[in-house]
């Protein structure tokens, strides 16, 4: 069931796309969701899962539980996936999907911040690419596309 704190998400059975080939997108990153939490040795199954938002190959954002849920494991996690790093956090300070993105690119700076200086911390974010600056400039340029078009076009509706 829904965790009751969590809004803004829809079964994944009536994700939406803005058209055909959005939707394939969409489709594709919901699977990359998928594989990039089952991956993880903590991960035995999924149950639940909702969309959240997304641009199909862009940026997705699901709401993902893990069934069975190991002990000292978030039962509901956000999943972010795209032409970014993944990545996975608790919903205990995100209740919609924006409210997730924008700790996303929070985290996402911090990493940037960091691998400028070719370093990294085990409390940020992990990203799967070198820390330097090249990989620190492409993240932050993808940041801030985020930021401008994804979180300011929904804070204004």
């Amino acid at each position: 069931m829904l965790p009751s704190s969590v809004s803004g998400v829809v079964p994944i059975e009536e994700m939406q796309g803005d058209d055909p080939e959005d939707m394939e997108l969409l489709r594709a990153d919901y699977e990359k969701a998928r594989s990039f939490l089952l991956n993880h040795t903590w991960c035995f199954g999924l149950g639940e899962v909702y969309f959240g938002e997304g641009i199909g190959g862009i940026i997705s954002i699901f709401l993902m539980e893990l069934d069975p849920a190991p002990s000292g494991v978030d039962q509901w996690l956000w999943v972010i996936v795209g032409d970014i790093p993944s990545a996975y956090f608790v919903i205990d300070q995100c209740p919609t999907p924006i409210d997730g993105l924008k700790w996303y690119i929070a985290e996402g700076r911090r990493w940037v911040e960091l691998a400028y200086t070719g370093e990294t911390s085990s409390d940020v974010m992990p990203v799967e690419v070198p820390a330097d600056a090249y990989h620190a400039e492409i993240l932050e340029r993808r940041l801030n596309i985020l930021e401008r078009t994804l979180i300011s076009t929904k804070e204004e509706n």
